[in-house]
Order: C-alpha cells, then sequence, then structure tokens
C-alpha cells in the first residue's frame, strides 16, 4: 500500500469583499476623528482595477489614513503585502494623491524564487506552478508545514495564503 501524499497550494488570493469593508470601516473612523474635520479626505477602492487611492491635505494626513486602513486590514486578516505603492502626487486643491496597486496573485520571478527555496530545503516534495498558484505535494505533512513556516519567514512581496491543504 502506498503512504498518502498530502498537499497544499500557495497562493496570494485576496478577499475583496474583506477588503472593502476594512475600506468602509477606516473611512467611518477618519469621517469621526477630530484632526479630519473640514479637511479634504477620501479613499478610493477601485476593486475592477486593482487599485487603492488616497487623498488628503498633506503627506502627514495621508500617513495618518494609512494607518487606519492598515490596523482594518489587520483585523481582518488582509496582508499589509496586499498594498503595492505605485505613486505619490500632488492632486488638485494642494491636497496629495497616493495610489496603491492592489497585489492579489504571485509574480512569475516571485513564484520562482518560492520554488526555488523550496528546492533548497531539500525536503522529499515537489512544487508545480500552476498559473496564479503554486502546488506542493509530499508524503510527510510535517516537511509540508516546515515548507509554510519557512515561507512565512520570508521577505517576499505576494501576501502568502496557504490552502487546500490536504
Amino acid at each position: 500500500m502506498a503512504a498518502k501524499e498530502h498537499q497544499f497550494d500557495i497562493s496570494a488570493k485576496l478577499d475583496m469583499q474583506e477588503m472593502k469593508n476594512a475600506v468602509i470601516q477606516a473611512q467611518k473612523e477618519i469621517d469621526n476623528r477630530y484632526d479630519f474635520k473640514g479637511i479634504s479626505k477620501e479613499i478610493d477602492l477601485n476593486i475592477g482595477a486593482k487599485t487603492l487611492i488616497l487623498v488628503s491635505s498633506s503627506d502627514n494626513k495621508i500617513d495618518a489614513m494609512m494607518d487606519i486602513l492598515i490596523s482594518k486590514m489587520n483585523k481582518r486578516g488582509i496582508s499589509i503585502n496586499s498594498l503595492e505603492e505605485i505613486k505619490k502626487e500632488d492632486s488638485s486643491g494642494g491636497n496629495r494623491k497616493y495610489t496603491f496597486k492592489i497585489v492579489d496573485s504571485i509574480e512569475k520571478d516571485e513564484a520562482k524564487k518560492i520554488q526555488i527555496e523550496i528546492k533548497n530545503l531539500k525536503l522529499k516534495v515537489t512544487a508545480v506552478n500552476q498559473g496564479d498558484e503554486i502546488r506542493v505535494t509530499g508524503k510527510n505533512i510535517d516537511d509540508l508545514q516546515t515548507i509554510m513556516k519557512h515561507l512565512r519567514s520570508l521577505e517576499l512581496k505576494a501576501p502568502l495564503v496557504f490552502d487546500n491543504f490536504k
């Protein structure tokens, strides 16, 4: 009888509904804060374009908005790595505008890096790139857990999600 194969998938899926909820909660908190009274403040989440735009009167105000948003994201289990800053620029009315890309997939270069990291652990597993995710298969469940722990410790751009663990 052959030993049972175990597996899991590595992806960077983002629960957009949770992201939307985090933005709504952050917006409510910002609207009620005394230090934001009477100044322009805007958080615009564009799910289709996978962008998040913050607009306010100064870099300091946007940093404060970002801190609030990050705390809301953390409470909902959304990684800060889900946001990648694209640009900071001046906006109309003397405001500042920060644009972020929403990261919800593992880029090819990073997928290769992950596969190399797994290979370098010299465990008896296979890691196969399947487009948006990497499937890791092995006979020893401890090996799979070792891989997850190792990958979590790395400084990767993509917010890794481990699912379909069997």
